[in-house]
């Protein structure tokens, strides 16, 4: 059937940074079908050069003002590759309970105030404080959490001061003993398990909603990290998942043969591809990668949501983010009782040994994340490369629009329809655009 369709998105709403939607058909045929990405770019990798090894977790953690914690502990991960340093048992755990209070800020965030619109058919989250108040007051409670959950370790949800290489500059909650550092861990657990009861009925919200999902499918492959300890979050290899079920396991060192980043001409962006012509980093990849790693609690939620790995559903990507957010209460009380019933120490970060060249990877809300740095024998930085996980969707995105247009037409949707669905696709990515983009084209003239 012949068709002109004429879509252009101009910085798409509810989403970090700016974004282009732009499809063009005339009588049936697509001449254009693009993700754009026309931001500026911003130069971080150039900021560290010449600075301390001291500074540039600290320097990189602004890159993203959601993800900055994971760009912190991605950093610090770098560092202490490339300085010869091996962190305490304890840091290591605290760190991953920090890592975990990320992800469930975040994720939280996401479903609940950029997706459920979508899924109850308002335009943003405003409307619905009048139409269904109890779930707002609800996603605000649950929100309020991640911020003191994040607060409690790292000093501060954004931006944290409290970890630094080789450790942490100061205990749990900013305590100068031992007893009050626990005694904040033990509060903190309070929390996490006051907030089941918002869990299940998010939970709940989601069974209702789970009709107005998009059914789309497309066999792509997953990157996340593999965790012989649990769910990939905080550390692991890289896991490279193919729609037959194959997985590769690469060493977090060797990253760059994973991403191939390339440049293409519609985005400030750098894109990247792997065994296929995209791969997809997030929460369902990382669901996809580690449903066996999941928490008892979390996997009987899956359950329950009819989540399957392999699910190729891009859209299914809110729903493996609330799974993860329960996952991560459950294994941050795990944790701290570890702590507790060890006790805690009042340690003193561990110094470099050596000088080098590392890499380190964290699986932050919207992906794997990959930092790497060298540095000289006075510990100043020479070099160093961020791949964002951003960064990494974006040809997906692509794919998916390819793919998905071509279906849009055969259903014979309507312009508004096609562009809702084409909204909600990237939103379902929970794309950090401002953090993604490193290329910059210049033409030079005399």
């Amino acid at each position: 059937m012949s068709k002109n369709v004429n879509i252009n998105v101009h910085h798409l709403t509810r989403v970090e940074g700016h974004g282009n939607i732009v499809v063009n058909v005339t009588d049936g045929t697509v001449e254009k079908c693009e993700w754009q990405v026309p931001e500026a770019p911003r130069f971080f990798e150039a900021m560290v050069r010449g600075r301390h090894y001291s500074e540039v977790a600290r320097i990189t953690s602004r890159i993203c003002g959601i993800c900055s914690v994971g760009h912190t502990l991605a950093s610090l991960k770098a560092s202490e590759k490339a300085l010869g340093i091996k962190v305490s048992h304890q840091t290591d755990r605290l760190r991953r309970i920090l890592k975990h209070a990320e992800n469930y800020d975040s994720h939280v965030l996401h479903v609940y105030f950029l997706i459920a619109p979508d899924l109850l058919g308002a335009p943003s989250v405003f409307p619905l404080v009048p139409t269904h108040g109890d779930v707002v007051k609800r996603a605000l409670r649950m929100k309020r959490l991640g911020h003191e959950w994040g607060a409690c370790l790292g000093g501060r949800t954004t931006h944290p001061t409290r970890p630094v290489v080789g450790g942490f500059a100061s205990l749990p909650g900013g305590a100068r003993t031992v007893r009050e550092a626990e005694a904040h861990l033990r509060e903190l657990k309070d929390k996490l398990l006051a907030v089941v009861p918002d869990a299940v009925e998010t939970y709940k919200l989601l069974c209702e909603l789970a009709g107005n999902i998009p059914a789309f499918e497309r066999p792509t492959e997953f990157v996340g990290l593999v965790d012989e300890l649990e769910y990939g979050l905080y550390d692991g290899a890289i896991g490279c998942l193919l729609p037959d079920g194959s997985l590769e396991m690469v060493d977090v060192q060797d990253y760059r043969t994973v991403t191939n980043e390339y440049v293409t001409d519609q985005s400030t962006a750098k894109f990247a591809k792997h065994k296929l012509d995209s791969y997809m980093v997030g929460a369902l990849a990382r669901l996809n990668i580690n449903h066996a790693r999941l928490h008892p609690e979390a996997r009987k939620l899956a359950d329950g949501l009819g989540f399957k790995p392999i699910c190729c559903n891009p859209y299914m990507n809110s729903v493996a983010q609330f799974i993860e957010a329960v996952h991560c209460v459950y294994m941050a009380v795990e944790y701290i009782d570890e702590l507790l019933t060890v006790g805690l120490k009042d340690e003193k970060p561990v110094a470099p040994s050596s000088y080098g060249r590392g890499a380190g990877a964290a699986d932050v809300p919207r992906g794997i994340l990959f930092h790497e740095y060298a540095y000289d024998s006075d510990g100043m930085c020479e070099m160093g490369n961020c791949i964002i996980p951003t960064n990494q969707n974006h040809a997906n995105i692509q794919c998916d629009f390819d793919k998905m247009v071509q279906e849009m037409l055969a259903q014979d949707l309507t312009e508004k329809q096609m562009e809702l669905r084409l909204e909600m696709l990237v939103r379902g990515y929970d794309p950090c655009i401002s953090c993604s983009t490193h290329y910059l084209d210049v033409t030079f003239r005399k």
